[in-house]
């Protein structure tokens, strides 16, 4: 078993009010994805096996580190936030959400019935998710050499979540928290991968980056 770095995409375009439109990185995503690009090569002294989902804000991210050719998985894809925000509306009235402070109410409740089966018609089950990120991790885990992963912030709060054996509240609130281009480091302890680092970037650290350490 070796270890495995998460990547979240750098950032997309916030705007968006559907799946398809959120789905591209931002001018400054593209920058954060090159600046955590140098900052690897300098750090991690080799050159790890590079994963990504097969959206197109992962791609474009993981193109933008600059390590040539990403395998990608669709196993790594978020979930569709956007759809399930859509039917929990039509379903049980619940509003989509217009601004910053609102999602951050929102997306608990999101996780929540849908962990619940509550939401009727969602495009996989919670089960299913969680499932998935299981299975691809652990195959990655048990390759050869140390793994870059990109991904997305839900899919890496779900993983910590297995792995930490969290409470729904604490798995929405680590998605909430999970910066553009963080780094989050799962390390094989025993026979388990247990997180060693968690929403880290310090590529964006000086002072004419932090403007650059993103949410949305």
């Amino acid at each position: 078993m070796t270890e495995i770095t998460l990547i979240r995409h750098g950032q997309a375009n916030s705007t968006a009010r559907d799946e398809r439109d959120y789905d591209r990185l931002s001018p400054l995503g593209h920058r954060q994805a090159a600046w955590l690009g140098d900052h690897l090569r300098d750090s991690l002294g080799h050159t790890p096996r590079l994963f990504c989902g097969t959206l197109t804000r992962h791609v474009e991210t993981a193109a933008g580190m600059g390590y040539g050719e990403a395998t990608r998985d669709a196993r790594l894809n978020e979930l569709e936030y956007f759809t399930l925000a859509q039917l929990l509306h039509a379903q049980h009235g619940v509003p989509v959400p217009a601004d910053r402070e609102s999602f951050i109410r929102h997306l608990p409740q999101v996780f929540s019935a849908w962990a619940e089966n509550r939401i009727e018609g969602a495009p996989e089950s919670f089960a299913d998710f969680e499932r998935r990120i299981s299975d691809v991790l652990h195959e990655i885990a048990a390759g050869s050499g140390s793994a870059l992963v990109v991904t997305s912030g839900g899919l890496i709060a779900v993983a910590m979540r297995r792995f930490l054996n969290l409470d729904m509240g604490a798995t929405a609130r680590l998605a909430l928290a999970i910066l553009n281009t963080s780094v989050h480091r799962l390390f094989p302890i025993g026979d388990q991968l247990s997180p060693t680092l968690f929403n880290a970037v310090p590529h964006l650290e000086t002072p004419d980056r932090r403007f650059a350490q993103t949410h949305l």
